[in-house]
């Protein structure tokens, strides 16, 4: 089904104006909500260069660009919403790494035609920007950007919404909306009316579908793995162990050593593949 852009733009534009406070606190919300945080914070500490310049494309109110700013690297943060960029801007300032934030850029994904070529020392897409295209052709630009604007060799981290783990949501939270499921399964694209209520469009990902993406444009997979691991859908779980330190010391050492397996990958509400420019 093919979707029409500009409303498609301005669904997700008016979804994050209204959450922008909610995303910026949605990373540290919980126990449950800070793990996606420590395990992507985990793959980038494995792959980032020790130093550089990065961009943090749909970075939003800017959880990494602030994170990655206080280690030293520069990072130009881009986001589609104003609104999240004017949040990011007073967080910056609030942490005091203005002066490692370069830019502050309001854009798509989609066309990245202000940076030049071979820019970056490494790219990140977190939090499911990428999600938020719903053609095919859109989703496709993007990739051909995010890498366009890549040095040779540097690192890209992309984080998305996986189709399995929307299921297992729909179970969890949404059983309301279960007559939807076999389309999310097997088309993976949401818009709201159509197909259900309670998030803004987006598409939802297969692990192998986000692979042959970038691999399509010559990007090498290095490694993939589960946010949320074996904690994925277990919220109420998770938040009780964290009482217990020692347990969840023991807890979270597990979840970093079992997230790459590929059971757990696909499973999880949200999943990174990290990729490399040749």
């Amino acid at each position: 089904m093919k979707f029409d852009r500009d409303k498609v733009e301005n669904l997700v534009k008016e979804w994050f104006t209204e959450t922008a406070q909610g995303e910026w606190q949605r990373l540290q919300k919980d126990p449950y909500r800070k793990i996606e945080f420590m395990v992507t914070m985990h793959f980038l500490e494995k792959y980032l260069p020790e130093k550089g310049l990065l961009l943090d494309a749909g970075g939003g109110p800017g959880r990494y660009t602030i994170e990655l700013a206080r280690r030293g690297y520069e990072v130009v943060l881009l986001d589609l919403v104003p609104e999240m960029l004017k949040l990011a801007k007073r967080r910056v300032k609030k942490a005091s790494v203005l002066r490692n934030v370069k830019n502050f850029v309001q854009g798509s994904i989609e066309d990245l035609s202000i940076f030049s070529e071979i820019m970056f020392d490494a790219v990140l897409c977190l939090g499911a920007p990428l999600c938020h295209l719903l053609n095919i052709e859109q989703r496709e630009k993007a990739v051909a950007e995010l890498l366009r604007v890549a040095k040779r060799g540097a690192p890209l981290f992309v984080s998305v919404i996986s189709r399995v783990g929307l299921l297992k949501s729909i179970l969890v939270e949404f059983p309301q909306e279960m007559e939807y499921a076999r389309h999310h399964w097997e088309v993976g694209d949401y818009m709201p009316g159509l197909h259900g209520e309670g998030f803004t469009a987006a598409h939802w990902f297969k692990p192998k579908e986000l692979q042959a993406l970038f691999e399509t444009f010559g990007a090498e997979t290095v490694e993939l793995a589960g946010l949320e691991g074996l904690s994925s859908h277990h919220r109420k779980e998770t938040n009780r162990l964290y009482k217990d330190k020692q347990k969840w010391t023991m807890w979270t050492e597990i979840l970093l050593k079992t997230c790459t397996d590929p059971s757990v990958v696909g499973s999880s509400e949200h999943f990174l593949v990290v990729f490399r420019k040749p």
